[in-house]
């Protein structure tokens, strides 16, 4: 049995001794770049960099040793190879999305003449639902952090901006002291791309902080704590991970027996927004959404409102 090419967390890999360095150092080269002149994310670094050398490694396993040789066809098969498994569709494109991106960047570095990702096709994605929690539901989540203690403080102040602003996790778990304005009630944001927007906090969401910041964070302060919002007990910025942790443990203490991610709180923020009668593009401005598009999702709102949306605006139902 041959060397596995999957490297996914979890999966045997080829060793990276074992793909020539004409595959691996073009990808470091294209890491270099999307960092220093693109501006983007770690998270979408770290991403894109797994996805390549994913890809060499698939390639090196099937013989070929430089990206000049590479064809359409062999790039059509390493996706095809992962599509039997358990990899979602929008994992599948988002791989394709880095190919593209390095294909294009190995022509403007004269690695190639020719994309070789021109004639490729991605999977078809299909855009779901996003899963949300009642309004119910969100009132029983920013209730269960229960006590006074600098713990049920932060947490209590991190649910209720978690729902307030619709952030993205990690632009939460990210968030420093500079960010925040609590005289004007709104914060400062960056997002993917280093984008900065302006995101409001609501009059519960800017109590909770003022009270964790007041009683609460310095509880959590070390001799090395920086400006982060959120601290750990060891005095270091909250991680995505232990957000992770901390939604599921007050969902499970609020009785909310299905699954709860935190991402289902940024869903639950602009589906209530948009069923209290929003205006989408503000919504798709606070949520930091580059096309309106993407915020379109949110129009699928539940039968029940379209229904007493009619009746409350459509003449024939005027007496």
């Amino acid at each position: 049995m041959g060397p596995s090419y999957l490297g996914e967390e979890g999966e045997a890999e080829t060793s990276e001794a074992a793909i020539p360095e004409s595959l691996l150092g073009p990808i470091t080269d294209f890491g270099n770049v999307l960092t220093l002149e693109r501006g983007r994310s770690d998270h979408t670094l770290v991403a894109y960099e797994s996805d390549l050398r994913q890809c060499a490694a698939y390639l090196a396993h099937a013989g070929v040793r430089d990206w000049a040789q590479v064809n359409a066809t062999q790039a059509t098969d390493w996706l095809y190879s992962l599509s039997g498994d358990d990899f979602a569709v929008a994992s599948l494109a988002r791989k394709l999305s880095a190919l593209r991106m390095f294909a294009r960047h190995l022509v403007r570095e004269a690695v190639r003449t020719d994309d070789f990702t021109t004639l490729m096709q991605g999977p078809k994605l299909v855009r779901r639902v996003p899963g949300t929690l009642s309004e119910a539901e969100i009132e029983r989540l920013l209730a269960a952090p229960s006590g006074g203690d600098a713990f049920a403080l932060r947490d209590r102040a991190m649910l209720e901006l978690f729902y307030a602003s619709g952030l993205r996790v990690s632009e939460l778990a990210g968030l420093t002291l500079q960010q925040v304005d609590l005289e004007n009630g709104f914060l400062r944001v960056f997002g993917k791309g280093s984008k900065e927007r302006v995101v409001p906090l609501g009059t519960k969401a800017a109590e909770a902080l003022r009270v964790y910041l007041e009683a609460g964070r310095g509880s959590f302060v070390k001799a090395k704590t920086g400006s982060a919002l959120f601290l750990s007990e060891r005095g270091a910025a909250l991680s995505r991970k232990t957000l992770w942790y901390l939604v599921q443990k007050y969902a499970a203490a609020a009785g909310i027996a299905r699954g709860v991610k935190p991402h289902q709180l940024r869903h639950s923020f602009a589906t209530h927004l948009l069923g209290g009668g929003a205006d989408l593009r503000a919504i798709q401005e606070m949520l930091g959404h580059a096309n309106l598009a993407t915020t379109q999702i949110y129009t699928t709102v539940d039968d029940r409102r379209l229904v007493e949306q009619h009746g409350k605006f459509h003449p024939r139902n005027q007496e």
